[in-house]
């Protein structure tokens, strides 16, 4: 029995603990009871699930009563309940998730720090000082606290990958179609992927490639989830889907390739010596270094800031107050003295990066600029895609492989052979450029300065590739993130690979 000094404890500890959240600011819904998953249809003769804690980026709908999805936005209210659960919510829940609340983020995912949320800033520490990344910063905050085992986050360009970067935890971003986007609230069709956050990958592992693996499952209400027979079609030229019990993976003879044009100017300098050090690392663990080149690198930020918000004017023009959104009362009164009826809404229920990307956005899409800005962005895109598939030993099960000149390729990279340049298994990357900033220097920046922190995650994201960042040592004070991305439907391989990778870097 507890006693009254006990009790008194228990009671400074859930005030202290709900204090912590209040100025970290990562949950925008956490109810006082986590919520248990339903329980298994009856009858079953198979043993109930193993239950784990999953925090929920809160544009991820849910329909369980207390948990609205706001998407972080002024113009869905806290008393808006989704009438459909995204798919992936259901598929955790019946795998043993135990809710315990909708985590913060950038409005409707468009920021790299999670700071353009209408419920305010989230932070990594007490008091609020240092950036926790975006958009899903507060699932990457979640995690790092140890309050949850998982968390969902959506990576669009990176949103999953940089707060982990920042948090120093694991953020995967699987393959684009491997995981059912139903339920999800769209920024970017094309490019939104639900991700994972985690401290350990064999969680992650588990859930994508055990037994209920995720991998297996297609979704007929997602018209991006790839079909049964493309995934059995796609796993049957990977490793690591059809056995993947007790698997274990050696880092001998496996070869990395580090992108030759990821060494940016604006890279720290800390984050350039640890990313040194790390490929040091796993040299003298047997794995190969091979310099690669990815030409087509330093247009994919531009292309990607010109794809993302054409995407995003289109999928949020059904926020007017009619169809979704709380309409603005004071614009319904001026729309019946001939004004326009939704342009209030929109105007008080968006927040301002929401609103400079609409605009960039239609813009884009516009007739006197579509030719120079969307189609060419479009452009650079396949040829992002043709630059992975190029470097790469295996292929891409979706396209046929492409020729390139072996002129175009810089002088750094050493041709195996007549034929080409080595190829590689994975590519080894930072997944930011410099250090967790502070949320006061983020605040002063000019928005496109911070678009800079996505140069190493966009890239994967426009090709649909999956990639994952796992905690690296830095000399200094603070945490950074490696990243690896694999070829398409490479999952498994990478999650496996990156377990190893994780043990060799993390001290």
């Amino acid at each position: 029995m507890l006693s009254r000094s006990g009790l008194r404890g228990a009671r400074l500890r859930v005030v202290s603990l709900t204090s912590q959240r209040r100025l970290l600011n990562h949950f925008i819904t956490h109810p006082a009871e986590p919520i248990p998953p339903p329980p298994p249809p009856a009858p079953s003769s198979s043993p109930s699930p193993k239950q784990f804690t999953l925090a929920v980026k809160d544009n991820i709908a849910t329909t369980i009563p207390g948990l609205p999805t706001t998407c972080a936005s002024g113009i869905l209210s806290k008393s808006y309940v989704s009438p459909i659960e995204a798919t992936i919510i259901t598929q955790l829940r019946a795998r043993g998730a135990v809710i315990t609340g909708k985590t913060n983020l950038d409005e409707f995912g468009m920021g790299s720090h999670s700071i353009y949320s209408h419920y305010g800033p989230v932070s990594q520490d007490t008091p609020p000082e240092t950036s926790a990344g975006g958009s899903s910063g507060g699932s990457a905050v979640a995690v790092a606290n140890g309050e949850v085992e998982l968390a969902l986050g959506t990576d669009t360009g990176g949103s999953v990958r940089l707060p982990a970067a920042y948090t120093g935890v694991i953020g995967y971003k699987p393959s684009y179609g491997m995981i059912s986007r139903y339920g999800v609230i769209p920024y970017a069709n094309s490019l939104d992927t639900v991700g994972f956050l985690s401290k350990q990958i064999s969680p992650l592992k588990e859930l994508i490639i055990g037994e209920r693996g995720l991998w297996k499952e297609h979704d007929s209400n997602d018209p991006t989830s790839l079909t049964a027979a493309a995934r059995k079609r796609c796993a049957a030229q990977r490793r690591g889907y059809r056995s993947p019990q007790g698997q274990t993976t050696e880092l001998e003879g496996l070869k990395f390739g580090i992108p030759l044009e990821y060494n940016i100017a604006e890279l720290d300098p800390k984050i350039r010596d640890a990313w040194a050090a790390a490929a040091k690392r796993l040299q003298d663990a047997g794995a190969r270094i091979v310099p690669v080149s990815l030409p087509t690198t330093k247009h994919a930020l531009a292309a990607y800031y010109v794809i993302a918000p054409a995407e995003a004017s289109s999928n949020l023009a059904k926020y007017d107050g009619v169809r979704y959104g709380a309409r603005d009362a004071e614009g319904a009164s001026d729309a019946s003295a001939g004004g326009v009826l939704y342009a209030s809404t929109r105007g008080k229920g968006f927040g301002e990066e929401v609103k400079r990307r609409i605009l960039l956005g239609s813009y884009t899409l516009s007739s006197e600029a579509m030719d120079n800005y969307f189609i060419k962005a479009q452009r650079v895109r396949r040829l992002v895609r043709r630059d992975f598939n190029r470097v790469f030993a295996l292929e891409n099960p979706l396209q046929e492989r492409e020729t390139f000149e072996l002129s175009d390729l810089p002088e750094e990279v050493e041709m195996e052979d007549k034929w080409g340049p080595e190829e590689v298994d994975f590519l080894l990357c930072p997944t930011a450029p410099t250090l967790a900033p502070k949320l006061k220097g983020v605040m002063e920046q000019q928005p496109v300065d911070a678009y800079m922190n996505d140069v190493f995650t966009v890239p994967a994201s426009l090709a649909g590739l999956p990639a994952i960042s796992v905690p690296m040592k830095v000399v200094t004070e603070g945490a950074a993130g490696l990243q690896l991305i694999g070829q398409y439907w490479d999952d498994a391989r990478l999650l496996d690979v990156a377990d190893a990778v994780a043990k060799e870097v993390r001290t």
